[in-house]
């Protein structure tokens, strides 16, 4: 394959496994840029890894961003035209970066193009905003003959982005920490008449929760607590953005409730990890209705 010149990697890291990040670094291709951002003060094993990856470059960003701007950390370093935007569980299959070579030549009026999994997972790699569209989609989906097809969304952990399209590298929304900063780029990117895809021909293998905190067994209940707290918060804020205040409560509306509710209950049955989950999806929303940053990290506020 010829080299890609115009082609740069971003992986945002935060106490990722040794081992995650090895499988992913080695099914990408050796010509191509790539740029860890660790979301930390320091990087554990970088003498490691810019030994055995020549086209690698480590930043270390001093505190963790999250994904959005963490993201947007690395892609403002980034001097190509096209960054493809990795989670450090994901491992690239053979002939991917061939395929997206093929992709840029043939199309470089897109603005996103998503990858597809390898692997089988209950999740979607991409969808539709309107929900009787999605379910269509979503039934069909295995039936697919196009190569490349046009979405409303795609999913944030392999994303091929053409930076042409966008005035600024800083193309996340700096609000959110985890989750939902994908939803919101496509929306805005769709809104502003840019392309989004999904590509059937750049399969990625995705492990799914692994590639920060989930990784670590001593730290499962506070990545837990993490998850379930900024998923309700970014839910909300998405809506209210993208939609309306008032029709972001009717949406999660259900959810504040029931998370109250089990909160309270499992409290009283001494249950705590269950207490837990809905204490911390209760607080995240809470925050979020009342225009509160996203603030909760590992075991506190910011």
């Amino acid at each position: 394959m010829k080299k890609i010149n115009n082609l740069t990697v971003i992986i945002v890291t935060y106490l990722t496994d040794k081992k995650i990040l090895l499988n992913c670094l080695k099914s990408i291709d050796k010509k191509i840029k790539v740029i860890i951002v660790e979301n930390s003060k320091k990087f554990t094993h970088k003498n490691y890894f810019l030994k055995r990856f020549p086209n690698l470059e480590i930043l270390c960003t001093g505190l963790n961003l999250g994904y959005g701007k963490g993201n947007n950390y690395g892609l403002i370093k980034v001097k190509t035209n096209y960054a493809l935007i990795l989670n450090p569980d994901i491992i690239c299959k053979n002939g991917f970066f061939k395929k997206i070579n093929k992709i840029i030549k043939k199309n470089n009026k897109f603005s996103i193009i998503g990858c597809q999994y390898s692997n089988k997972t209950k999740y979607l790699p991409a969808g539709f905003f309107n929900k009787k569209k999605h379910n269509i989609f979503q039934k069909n989906f295995s039936k697919l003959k196009k190569k490349l097809i046009k979405v409303d969304w795609v999913t944030g952990c392999s994303m091929l982005i053409n930076l042409k399209k966008f005035k600024n590298k800083e193309i996340f929304d700096r609000n959110y920490f985890l989750y939902f900063e994908e939803f919101d780029l496509c929306k805005s990117t769709n809104d502003k008449g840019g392309q989004v895809y999904s590509s059937s021909d750049l399969k990625v293998y995705h492990l799914g929760f692994k590639g920060s905190l989930g990784s670590k067994n001593s730290l499962k209940n506070e990545a837990n607590k993490l998850r379930d707290w900024h998923w309700m918060w970014s839910y909300f804020y998405f809506y209210k953005k993208n939609y309306n205040y008032f029709y972001a409560l009717i949406k999660i509306s259900g959810k504040f409730f029931k998370s109250f509710l089990k909160a309270i209950i499992y409290t009283i049955l001494f249950r705590k990890s269950e207490r837990d989950k809905y204490l911390f999806r209760f607080l995240g929303l809470l925050f979020s209705i009342l225009g509160l940053k996203s603030s909760y990290r590992s075991g506190r506020f910011y």
